[in-house]
């Protein structure tokens, strides 16, 4: 069978090879013995692209490239996939090229790895065209071929992206880091050329046992982050350094596409963010904890990348809350700051914050990406996990809008505009068992609320009754068979739990009667249920899981705890 599949698939490629022949025999752009570029079956060398899935979400237009990749790259592409998509974005920005470009895209179709220098006759590389402040791209002498030429090389086992294997060599032959390079506008993470038109046969490597073949370069253009880079060259593989202006760029392609680009070396914001304030409190984002996301479980601001569609960062800003946040209706929003981030790739990632105004209870708002949102003030933030320099954005805002904050320090929560405020409601589970001990549960230290801490069995009420909700949370959480009927309302707790935050209205009530053995059927919400004495509580606890319990120890039947 085996045998067969492969007399099957040489028998397809020959086809292939012979249909291509023909056509360029009649291509004035591209010799007859071109024909195999890049669909030779070399067996799998040391360089190429790792594997993962595909990312979702729709590919950029050619007009504008998308930056939403820059810092929250959910997934990787497969290396296959990752490659049409950029061949396909190219294309479309330069459709002139599609004929020389035809082994390419025939090579990714009939499989292999295109990546591997052992695929033969042809295989793809990687440059870095690096743009200075005075619109010089830096060159370096490749001892190979004894050429001034961007830093490049081949594609390396480990590097994820063609993106990531241009900055690892701009990284080893000049010593500039990632970090000290942003992307652009116009191109962000897409290909700016692909020389083929310019490239010239490589002669055979007798030291490396290579025939000839040709190189199909991959070319990515950054910006430096600063006004200067210190190059430190690696002198194994490269010497002498030059900046040369645009129109003396040795690669004819890559002058011609600079000159025509308006690309000018100046660092411009890519992403756009909301800082989102009411009166001294900051409404934070919780991220997902997903390891290939940018500051996975984090609290961070609202926002994302620029799309094609949008013709300002004002637009980016809108398009993303209304993907993440239906609903979610900012007033009075003007530029606060650039800030940079760190890509997931290692690029640094100008970001325009936008600081705007909005009052509302979170807990209301359709929230499609993300754990949750919740306001914060800034003295809370040094007890929570926040995305770099975000504490310190905050603090600098908060240091120059004093008049957001009334006297006290807090926020009056109770009072937004003389509308309604709506309170919370949570409901809990007062059980004692024949020795007078209270059950509560140690909370996963995962969880968004009291992670690592003791506290009733609790949810929150929604479209459902305050017992029909509690009686539901008792059996999917511990196991646990109440009648509503031996529920007696034991207790009530009307606090605000963060300051700026919602008022919340905690129901706890008293079962009378149960079937069942507690255990835990939610691992990732609770880790064990224990018996306590109420006298001898355990510590970490809720506060008002203590205070409630208190209260019902002296038969109080209300208590306020944040007003």
């Amino acid at each position: 069978m085996l045998t067969w599949v492969n007399a099957t698939t040489s028998l397809a490629l020959a086809l292939l090879n012979t249909l291509w022949a023909l056509y360029l025999l009649r291509s004035p752009r591209m010799s007859p013995t071109a024909f195999g570029v890049l669909l030779g079956t070399g067996a799998p060398g040391a360089g190429h692209l790792a594997t993962a899935q595909p990312a979702a979400g729709p590919h950029s237009s050619p007009s504008r490239c998308s930056f939403t990749l820059l810092l929250r790259e959910a997934t990787l592409p497969s290396s296959h996939a990752h490659i049409r998509n950029l061949v396909t974005a190219y294309l479309a920005r330069h459709p002139a090229e599609e004929r020389p470009l035809a082994p390419l895209t025939m090579a990714l179709e009939a499989g292999g790895d295109p990546t591997s220098r052992s695929t033969l006759p042809g295989h793809i590389t990687c440059s870095a065209i690096v743009i200075d402040r005075e619109k010089r791209v830096l060159h370096i002498r490749h001892e190979a071929s004894g050429e001034l030429l961007a830093p490049g090389g081949h594609v390396q086992q480990g590097d994820r992206t063609l993106l990531e294997a241009a900055l690892r060599e701009v990284n080893e032959q000049a010593g500039i880091p990632p970090g000290a390079l942003c992307a652009t506008v116009p191109y962000g993470h897409e290909v700016f050329d692909i020389g083929v038109h310019d490239l010239h046969d490589i002669d055979a490597g007798a030291a490396k046992g290579e025939p000839a073949h040709r190189h199909y370069d991959f070319r990515f253009v950054f910006c430096l982050g600063e006004d200067t880079a210190e190059v430190v060259l690696r002198p194994e593989e490269v010497s002498g350094a030059r900046w040369r202006r645009f129109e003396e760029v040795t690669s004819p392609t890559v002058r011609a596409k600079l000159l025509a680009s308006g690309l000018d070396g100046r660092v411009e914001p890519v992403n756009a963010s909301a800082l989102i304030h009411d009166r001294g409190r900051y409404l934070l984002h919780l991220r997902d904890n997903f390891p290939d996301i940018w500051e996975p479980g984090s609290f961070a601001l609202l926002g994302g990348g620029r799309e094609p569609e949008d013709q300002t960062l004002r637009d980016t800003l809108r398009r993303e809350l209304a993907e993440e946040v239906p609903g979610l209706e900012l007033t009075g929003v003007e530029p606060f700051a650039i800030e940079r981030a760190t890509g997931v790739n290692g690029l640094t990632v100008p970001v325009q914050v936008f600081a705007g105004q909005w009052s509302g209870d979170p807990d209301r708002l359709f929230l499609r990406e993300g754990v949750l949102l919740r306001w914060f003030t800034p003295d809370q933030l040094h007890r929570i996990r926040l995305s770099p320099g975000l504490g310190d954005l905050i603090h600098r805002h908060a240091a120059e809008h004093p008049t957001d904050v009334e006297a006290g320090g807090m926020p009056r929560v109770w009072d937004l505009g003389g509308r309604t405020v709506l309170n919370g409601i949570g409901v809990h589970l007062h059980l004692e068992d024949e020795a007078g001990r209270v059950l509560l549960g140690l909370r996963h230290p995962d969880v968004p609320y009291a992670g690592n801490t003791w506290h009733y069995l609790a949810g929150k009420c929604e479209r459902e009754s305050a017992l029909a909700c509690l009686v539901r949370e008792a059996r999917e959480e511990a196991g646990l068979v109440i009648d509503p009927a031996d529920l007696t309302l034991a207790h009530i707790v009307h606090l605000i739990d963060t300051p700026g935050g919602q008022p919340l209205m905690q129901l706890v009530f008293r079962a009378r009667r149960w079937k069942g053995v507690p255990e835990v059927l939610e691992p990732d919400k609770c880790l064990a249920w224990k018996w306590w004495d109420p006298r001898d509580l355990p510590k970490p606890i809720v506060v008002y899981t203590k205070s409630a319990i208190e209260g019902i120890t002296a038969g109080r039947p209300y208590s306020e705890m944040g007003w």
